[in-house]
């Protein structure tokens, strides 16, 4: 590919310029002279070539190079025999890395794991390494290549691909339910212990971690609260991989039940949907919202943990996740407006949100 004026690779005075606030404000009014048109022009060119560095960071995932700088620097001819790739196409995809601060090359042309990078290895606390290879599966990749389908035909761009909605696909495929999952389960790991300490839980009564995966939310609410016990309610296939059976400090205070949401839910004091509205429309959300306010004990009440949607222009994750969701599946991202309307119709009331250490909002609701 030959060079573009004003971009990554010819850029020549306007170098850096991709950085300049000015060009983040090319589209605001700022300026339509010249100079700003050409400022605006190499930042969009640099934005438009933006989805290189994930393709980077999986390739890297997936070959298991942060676990092999581990132990210290290595050079990239050491880290291919060790990965069994290709030195000179490894050395490529860990400068663009570099350029991002998730691994840094030294003078002597040897890479380093940085702070940054240190979850990208399979072997530590909170790692992502399954979550970066979940974010950038063919199933999530390839839909978000084909956005404008979902602009000027309306549906998903996920069922115009695969011929089937998300969940029927994953239905079908044990390969893509595995890596979602695992995926699933590693990007709820860094948030769970934050949303559970976010929240004061009653002394007793009971939990239901609705569609609550392989059980990760749940178990750190239980090591949190000692008096009360909890339900994770799933479908038979996601339950088998739960992990509340290998933390004998919970034993006797967890019971596994499976069904489907948007028939019934189990009752409980406390009812979680984490992660969950925001895969589904808001016909499907009030079915299994009502479901919930049905289910809940005298006093009880829903927690929705989802990623709330802030009003401005500032950069938030609940922007990216949305246009994801608008790919391939049919719900989206929320404002606390969205939910207090969509609790109201479930028969619920909006009753405070609680931010969490994370990209996650506590929407608690009660009965209406």
């Amino acid at each position: 590919m030959g060079s573009v004026p004003g971009g990554r690779d010819g850029r020549e005075e306007e170098d850096g310029m991709h950085q300049d606030e000015s060009a983040r404000t090319a589209g605001t009014g700022a300026g339509t002279g010249e100079d700003a048109l050409r400022r605006s022009a190499a930042f969009l060119v640099d934005e438009a070539l933006g989805f290189l560095f994930p393709a980077a960071l999986r390739a890297a995932a997936d070959v298991g190079v942060a676990d092999r700088l581990a132990n210290g620097p290595a050079t990239p001819a050491e880290l291919a025999a060790a990965t069994g790739t290709d030195a000179r196409n490894l050395y490529r995809v860990l400068r663009l890395l570099a350029t991002r601060g998730v691994v840094a090359e030294d003078e002597q042309g040897r890479f380093t794991l940085t702070e940054a990078g240190q979850a990208l290895r399979g072997d530590v606390p909170y790692s992502v390494r399954t979550a970066v290879q979940m974010l950038t599966d063919r199933t999530m990749w390839r839909p978000a290549g084909e956005l404008t389908h979902c602009l000027t035909e309306g549906g998903t761009a996920f069922e115009k691909i695969f011929g089937m909605p998300f969940f029927d696909h994953f239905a079908k495929d044990e390969r893509t339910a595995a890596v979602f999952h695992v995926g699933m389960a590693a990007m709820s790991d860094q948030e769970n212990a934050p949303v559970a300490a976010a929240y004061d839980f009653p002394p007793g009564g009971t939990v239901v971690d609705i569609g609550g995966g392989h059980g990760g939310l749940l178990l750190e609410v239980l090591r949190r609260n000692p008096g009360l016990e909890g339900v994770l309610y799933d479908r038979s296939h996601v339950l088998a991989g739960n992990r509340l059976g290998t933390h004998p400090e919970i034993a006797g205070r967890w019971t596994a039940r499976e069904g489907d949401f948007f028939t019934a839910v189990p009752a409980g004091d406390v009812l979680m949907l984490k992660r969950i509205t925001h895969d589904w429309d808001d016909e499907a959300c009030v079915t299994l919202l009502g479901h919930c306010a049905r289910a809940l004990r005298p006093g009880g009440r829903v927690l929705v943990l989802d990623a709330l949607v802030p009003p401005g222009n500032a950069p938030h994750q609940s922007k990216d996740l949305d246009l994801m969701m608008m790919a391939s599946l049919t719900g989206r991202e929320r404002t606390e407006a969205d939910f207090a309307e969509l609790l109201a119709r479930a028969g619920l009331r909006l009753s405070r949100v609680i931010p969490a250490p994370a990209v996650l909002s506590v929407v608690e609701a009660v009965a209406a």
